[in-house]
């Protein structure tokens, strides 16, 4: 309740405006992008309390040391050691197979900037059996919010086709910073390899 009063106040006035298809009914893979900026975690969260949707997120380890740590569990942290990164799926599809209901909210463009998005977050939702809600910030209409829900193929490039195709005039908050919705080699498939971080 706390949450969603918060919220409501942040959307009242706040500079964007909350544009939104419904929070999807089930757990998914909530994708965040473009992830341009730390602004971006403030909108997950308003976007997430105000829809009612319990996240969970990806951070690095270093978020969670100190004082801080306790705060970032609260909203619902999952740290990740970038020096064991490859552990990360594996870790998080555990948690689903275990009974944990969540939307695993996941920002494949990184904040280390890179011509390619991370394939880990394909490899969780099928996986995991997730499906893929596809988030959004965009500065040129100042509207953030959640596009469509969809099911993964296994056809990785039709897949990243229907991404592509929504996230293609989506700006971020840093339009400069904008990476482009591909992975490192789609003609094989999201398995493996250095880009598998999936934060």
């Amino acid at each position: 309740m706390l949450r969603s009063l918060i919220a409501r106040a942040y959307w009242a006035v706040s500079r964007w405006r909350l544009v939104t298809q419904p929070a999807p009914h089930r757990p998914t893979l909530l994708i965040g992008a473009p992830h341009t900026s730390n602004w971006d975690f403030v909108l997950m969260l308003a976007i997430a309390w105000r829809l009612g949707i319990h996240v969970r997120w990806l951070g690095k380890s270093s978020l969670f040391r100190g004082w801080r740590g306790p705060i970032m569990r609260a909203w619902g942290g999952i740290p990740v050691d970038r020096d064991d990164a490859s552990r990360v799926v594996e870790d998080v599809v555990a948690r689903i197979a275990a009974g944990e209901v969540f939307s695993l909210v996941v920002t494949p463009d990184g904040t280390r900037r890179s011509s390619y998005w991370k394939s880990g977050f394909y490899r969780i939702a099928r996986q995991a059996g997730l499906d893929v809600t596809l988030g959004y910030v965009d500065r040129t209409t100042m509207t953030t919010g959640l596009g469509p829900t969809i099911g993964l193929t296994g056809d990785v490039g039709a897949d990243m086709d229907r991404i592509r195709a929504f996230y293609a005039d989506k700006a971020g908050v840093r339009p400069d910073l904008r990476t482009e919705p591909r992975l490192r080699d789609e003609s094989t498939g999201a398995h493996g390899g250095s880009d598998d971080n999936v934060s």
